[in-house]
């Protein structure tokens, strides 16, 4: 992954329905805006990290899926019943059948039923135009690789019909070394669609559970992954648009790995509900990674979110992570050295909408390059080690809209920088604050946030619009949540047998951090 994105990229039109406000409000400022470089201790203005996060959406090549993909005409479509050794067809034309491995060479739409407890459906198509399957009440299982492989086609198309349940499920330890070779239970080497309403189970025993060498877009349908490696990977990008999407996998869950050309390699999440339980990385993209709509859970993961850029812009998103909760990271920085460091590599993470919730070991928001937040409601319960800290930005925190909390240990706290517009308290406690313990902030008898500790709490910054830089505020522990409640976070409380634990002046970073930057490392 380079350092620096290429300008002039196809807009990414997929996106523009979930961030539109987000790109009106970016618009405003960024014609005026020159680059800035940004270091460990100079945050970079507000407006010119909206301008970079704008050019970080609109890059990317633009999606191969359109309305009416999955729509067909059964009366139209050629009918395949699976069956050991007694696999039939409907039509000789574009089918061809040889034992238990039936495969399909022609453009058009074919429906599956029945059953292959050692076979494969392969689609090999060299002419021009959609190659349509329809899984209806289909079972494939291949002991000896893949039991759905697409080798060749101008584009596919995997229909779950209406209330139909299918599997697929390829076998354990075949050879996947040799290039482009199928590794997963679903395999493309041609952009695929899956949608519809119908239910997919899909098990990887060797490695991916559903992968596509191109593009892969989910529309709709109830799908259901468990892989030994990753779960669900668009080579080029994943776009999931609708439906009901669970994995559970060995490595990372959803992933877009295309490294080559920055035009590629991105996952967006529009709409749907999407759950991920993960070895490592819960989504990941070598470019960028987006969520703009939906409700995505990270049930289990090493790092949550990763990409080069990260933009919440909409949506429900509640992430678990032994390690980073979000980790925005180009690969390398630029003052030479590698992600992770100190340096700024150039890379942005957004939230201008939704509700984020973040339950991290690790650094609960950390990005290598800027952090902007705009809107939107964000609640980070962050690690006990004082290693890492709830918030974590090498190039800054800029807060001009929205919610945020960030509670976790103290010793690498940081504050959010100059250029924010929202009001912000920061609090470093004497003495940690159990979990399960209320922390409330106040003005005179007005409980502006209240936040129930998940863990053990050093350290607390609360970012809210009925702040004012300046001002002072009583902290408290010991109340109860009330209000309007995401996660643990409330916009209002109640102190009634809560004590006072300190008053803090709004915009005063805590003790040791650099400008309201990140403290010594």
């Amino acid at each position: 992954m380079t350092a620096a994105r290429l300008p002039d990229k196809p807009f990414l039109r997929t996106l523009t329905a979930g961030i539109a406000a987000l790109a009106g409000a970016i618009t405003l400022t960024a014609c005026s805006v020159a680059g800035v470089t940004t270091t460990t201790t100079t945050t970079a203005s507000s407006s010119t990290v909206a301008a970079s996060t704008l050019a970080s959406l609109t890059d990317n090549a633009e999606s191969h899926a359109t309305d009416g993909d999955t729509d067909y005409d059964a009366s139209d479509a050629t009918s395949i019943t699976l069956a050991d050794g007694a696999s039939r067809s409907s039509s000789s034309e574009g089918v061809e059948i040889d034992a238990n491995t039936v495969t399909i060479t022609a453009p058009g739409t074919y429906i599956l039923k029945g059953t292959l407890t050692d076979g494969q459906v392969v689609v090999n198509s060299d002419a021009e135009g959609k190659v349509r399957i329809v899984l209806d009440g289909a079972s494939i299982t291949n002991t000896d690789g893949s039991a759905l492989v697409i080798t060749a086609a101008d584009e596919a198309v995997v229909v779950l019909a209406d209330g139909s349940e299918n599997t697929l499920t390829d076998g354990t330890g075949y050879d996947t070394s040799a290039d482009d070779a199928p590794n997963a239970a679903l395999f493309s080497m041609a952009d695929l669609t899956i949608g519809g309403t119908g239910s997919l189970t899909v098990t990887g025993n060797t490695n991916d559970g559903i992968s596509s060498k191109d593009g892969l877009v989910i529309q709709g349908g109830t799908i259901t992954v468990t892989a030994a490696d990753d779960g669900i990977r668009g080579k080029d990008y994943l776009i999931i648009e609708d439906g009901t999407v669970t994995v559970e996998s060995g490595d990372d869950g959803l992933k877009s790995d295309n490294e080559t050309d920055d035009t590629v390699g991105y996952v967006l999440i529009k709409d749907g509900t999407v759950t991920v339980a993960a070895g490592d990385d819960g989504v990941h993209a070598e470019g960028d990674l987006a969520i703009s709509g939906g409700k995505v859970t990270i049930a289990r993961s090493n790092e949550g979110l990763e990409g080069a850029t990260i933009t919440i812009a909409g949506g429900d998103t509640d992430v678990t992570a032994s390690d980073d909760g979000l980790n925005a990271s180009m690969g390398t920085n630029t003052d030479g050295g590698q992600g992770g460091g100190m340096g700024d590599d150039g890379s942005l993470l957004t939230i201008s909408g939704g509700t984020l919730l973040v339950n991290s070991e690790g650094d609960g928001l950390d990005s290598n390059g800027s952090t902007v937040i705009t809107g939107g409601t964000t609640v980070v319960s962050g690690p006990t080690n004082s290693g890492n800290g709830a918030l974590d930005s090498n190039g800054g925190i800029t807060i001009t809209g929205g919610t945020v909390v960030g509670a976790g240990a103290s010793g690498m706290a940081e504050s959010p920088g100059a250029e924010s517009t929202t009001g912000w308290v920061a609090v470093s406690f004497s003495q940690a604050i159990a979990a399960g313990q209320t922390i409330s902030i106040v003005s005179g008898n007005t409980v502006i946030a209240s936040y129930t500790a998940v863990k053990e709490t050093a350290s607390i910054v609360v970012a809210d619009p009925d702040l004012t830089s300046g001002q002072s505020y009583d902290v408290y522990v010991g109340g109860t949540l009330a209000g309007t409640t995401v996660g643990t976070y409330s916009d209002s409380g109640d102190i009634s047998g809560a004590s006072k634990n300190t008053t803090v002046t709004a915009g005063t970073a805590l003790a040791g951090g650099m400008g309201g930057g990140r403290g010594p490392r």
